[in-house]
């Protein structure tokens, strides 16, 4: 069976990425051979600091097709970049190296080397500094998606945010008709292609007990109709549920995935009940991209202490994919 490679950018150099990258590699083996695209020098230092003995294999980026690849050695596309020492405080000084690992990764997956894609934690406030809500924004709108939409998997139960990661003042003004049938029909033909069936969709309301109070009736006006048109186009959807019970086992265990209309409302339960079992899929990008379900995590650099299962869980996501 040919498995392509998985296509990695390490992304925020200080991080606990490579950390657990190679934990990841210490604790399962993977059939698609892993391309990892960050800084030589990088991760040299850091596996110094680490005491990680590993092979690097450096790999020219305009012979990839052509390479025989396994997992028995790191296999990286060098991105120069340099820091005195292993950590450093996060700040814009990565931000072209960071860009220049998304760019070229962006090539491989145009030349269709690989359509598996994984990027490392990523500081919102300094690589992406406003111009983009988040990862899922800045990768759409390089590989021109307009349509896409933020899922958060684990085999029990997935979310998928309406809005991603706007103000709570701001979200009632975005939730429409429009988006939610967007987000429904990219759930549905991605559970579809890469699960062979048609998902159980629960929908989250926007107000408390879903209840519209003077002019705020989004659950009411907009909410409530759409489910009931998707509905009766055979999507298996059902709503809107008052968000301080949907998640209640009895209720939750009736569904693949819950829609909540904004961020918090459905990542704060599905971290609670899964905590680090859970990926971060992009729907919509003419690649399948998987991130772990975490930040940089600054606090736990260089410790040693943390959590690899989520990389774990992304890395045999993609694995499982045959092409």
């Amino acid at each position: 069976m040919n498995f392509k490679p998985i296509i990695i950018v390490a992304g925020e150099p200080n991080s606990v990425f490579f950390e657990i990258y190679f934990k990841a590699l210490r604790s399962k083996k993977f059939k698609s051979p892993l391309i990892l695209i960050a800084s030589f020098d990088l991760i040299k230092l850091q596996m110094k600091k680490m005491n990680i003995k590993n092979k690097i294999r450096c790999l020219n980026f305009l012979r990839l097709g052509k390479y025989k690849l396994d997992n028995n050695c790191i296999n990286l596309i060098d991105v120069k970049y340099t820091q005195s020492k292993p950590f450093e405080k996060i700040s814009i000084k990565s931000n072209d190296y960071i860009a220049k690992s998304f760019n070229l990764a962006l090539k491989i997956l145009k030349k269709r080397i690989s359509n598996k894609f994984i990027n490392g934690p990523i500081s919102k406030k300094y690589f992406l500094n406003k111009k983009y809500l988040g990862i899922t924004e800045y990768l759409a709108r390089k590989s021109k998606s307009r349509k896409f939409a933020m899922l958060i998997y684990n085999e029990k139960l997935s979310v998928c945010p309406l809005t991603t990661h706007l103000p709570l003042k701001t979200v009632s003004k975005k939730i429409n008709r429009k988006l939610i049938i967007e987000k429904v029909k990219l759930i549905d033909k991605f559970y579809k292609k890469y699960f062979k069936r048609k998902p159980k969709i629960g929908v989250a309301g926007l107000n408390p007990h879903c209840e519209s109070v003077d002019i705020f009736d989004e659950d009411k006006k907009i909410i409530r109709p759409t489910i009931k048109y998707l509905s009766k186009l055979k999507y298996k959807i059902v709503g809107p549920f008052a968000s301080d019970t949907i998640f209640l086992k009895k209720n939750r265990n009736n569904f693949d995935v819950i829609i909540g209309m904004y961020h918090d409302q459905v990542l704060t339960p599905v971290k609670t009940l899964f905590e680090y079992d859970a990926i971060n899929i992009t729907l919509g990008l003419p690649f399948l991209r998987v991130s772990p379900d975490h930040g940089p995590n600054e606090k736990m650099l260089g410790k040693n202490l943390s959590n690899p299962q989520s990389l774990i869980k992304a890395i045999s996501f993609l694995d499982k994919q045959k092409w």
